[in-house]
């Protein structure tokens, strides 16, 4: 069975986009010094605008057109997510870029009462789903392919009747190169059956090895080779209830099961969780589900129990949960420890360190849990990047031939000076209607801007202490001239 979806871009722009739902849509990508039409909905294509057009002509045939940018590269992504929905119809799936798929049903149709049941069955869902799509059904994938998108009577082919289906057809159903296809119309061959009974040599001396070749996968006497869709594998685990639990160390006994049963099968895999959803479908015919995620992939059963007994005052039972159902949605490759004790400090590769992290993490969100690696910038502020993970490696050393605070703005606060003279540190300075009187002062430390990445004045920075013993980070920016000598504050030292 061959699949087509004529407005697959903007189908899916559509599903992104509701309001345009039923409003001419095109999606444009800048070609040659010009942005051009690169898809086109239904709605567009009935006011006679076409892929190919400039985007300037195709707002000159309909005032109410939307346009979006054309997401590059996203089709087969798409399609490949399409696929992976249709493998509930069948095991064989493969993805036809840009516009469509193939499925091998054999075996499978009569599930669904016959072909034609299996047909309309499987696109109906589809364009249900909001992709406008069209099938056909053949002995072999080119006549499949070639109906779907060329055929005007029936859908199905039956076994053996591939010449007939497409006889009738444009060459351009064969998947020939456009060079071929246009020189097939030049010497009249307008339909497939109309060059179907030339002598194949003749073929091959006018239009080359491919249309032989293509002529006869649609045929059926060459075999065409297809590469399926492999689904994911699923990390999950399901644990039915004898009869339905409501305590919370009930919950907790099966949680633990469920890690018995995952974590083995992830570590003999080398694998580790980073997110693991716990689903709870309950004696009402409701779910409640809560959820983890870890800094560093992990397969410890205790440290994932842990994090999940953290959550479980969420879960309400109600009338009892029936099934516990564990998926590890997201997993990560982890390096295999060695069986053997740690010596010294292995910092940050310490595991304990990292369910540390995750237990806080748990308590108080992960959004409050940073690391920051050494970026190699002059400015302060650019200086410092943030590290994804503990495992990340500083790319250079940090700066230590200055004084550098431990809380750094991330942009500067403008004060307010009063100093003795103007190349000297400041004697008072004030920073939101606060008033600091300055008794020391080391620097000034200058740090030059870096021209390739803007323009803009040198900094001397000091750093000074007030009269309650605290300590700042304050800088000038160029040099002072009496009128625009501006000063600010950009850290706190402890």
């Amino acid at each position: 069975m061959a699949i087509w979806f004529p407005y697959l871009m903007t189908d899916r722009a559509t599903l992104g986009n509701p309001q345009l739902s039923g409003s001419p849509l095109i999606l444009v990508t800048p070609e040659r010094n010009r942005i051009v039409v690169k898809a086109a909905n239904r709605q567009a294509e009935e006011q006679g605008i076409r892929c190919g057009m400039t985007a300037t002509d195709a707002r000159a045939v309909t005032a109410d057109l939307h346009t979006l940018d054309y997401p590059h590269e996203k089709e087969e992504r798409i399609l490949r997510n399409i696929g992976l929905w249709c493998i509930r119809y069948t095991p064989f799936v493969a993805i036809d870029l840009h516009d469509g798929l193939i499925l091998d049903i054999s075996g499978c149709t009569h599930l669904w009462g016959d072909e034609r049941g299996y047909l309309k069955e499987l696109v109906l869902k589809l364009r249900g789903m909001g992709y406008y799509a069209r099938g056909a059904i053949a002995d072999t994938v080119g006549t499949a392919w070639a109906v779907a998108r060329f055929g005007n009577i029936s859908p199905i082919v039956s076994s053996g009747e591939q010449a007939g289906a497409i006889s009738s057809l444009p060459p351009e159903a064969l998947r020939l190169d456009q060079e071929i296809t246009d020189k097939l119309h030049k010497l009249g061959f307008h339909t497939i059956g109309s060059f179907m009974s030339v002598q194949r040599t003749i073929l091959r001396r006018r239009f080359g090895e491919s249309l032989l070749l293509q002529l006869a996968r649609a045929l059926g006497s060459v075999d065409e080779h297809l590469t399926a869709i492999v689904p994911p594998v699923p990390y999950e685990e399901r644990l039915p209830c004898p009869e339905p639990v409501y305590t919370p160390e009930a919950i907790e006994t099966a949680i633990e099961k469920l890690l018995e049963s995952l974590c083995p099968r992830l570590q003999s895999e080398g694998k580790g969780v980073r997110k693991a959803v716990l689903k709870c479908f309950r004696a009402d015919n409701k779910q409640v589900q809560i959820s983890i995620s870890t800094i560093g992939g992990s397969h410890s059963i205790s440290h994932l129990f842990k994090l999940f007994c953290l959550q479980t005052e969420k879960i309400e039972p109600a009338m009892g949960i029936e099934l516990f159902l564990l998926e590890a949605q997201k997993v990560e490759d982890i390096d295999p420890v060695q069986e053997k004790l740690w010596a010294g400090k292995p910092g940050l590769q310490d595991h304990a360190l990292a369910e540390l992290l995750d237990r806080i993490a748990g308590k108080i969100g992960p959004d409050r849990i940073k690391r920051y690696l050494p970026s190699e910038h002059y400015w302060p502020e650019r200086s410092v990047q943030l590290a994804a993970s503990l495992n990340d490696k500083p790319q250079t050393a940090w700066y230590v031939a200055g004084p550098r605070p431990v809380r750094l703005l991330s942009q500067p606060e403008p004060i307010e000076v009063m100093s003795l003279l103007p190349d000297y540190p400041p004697r008072v300075f004030s920073c939101k209607g606060k008033r600091h009187i300055v008794t020391r002062a080391d620097g000034p430390e200058r740090i030059e801007q870096e021209w390739w990445l803007g323009k803009g004045e040198h900094r001397d920075y000091y750093a000074v202490e007030d009269e309650e013993g605290l300590r700042y980070w304050l800088f000038r920016s160029g040099h002072y001239d009496g009128e625009n000598g501006h000063w600010y504050l950009h850290g706190y030292f402890a």
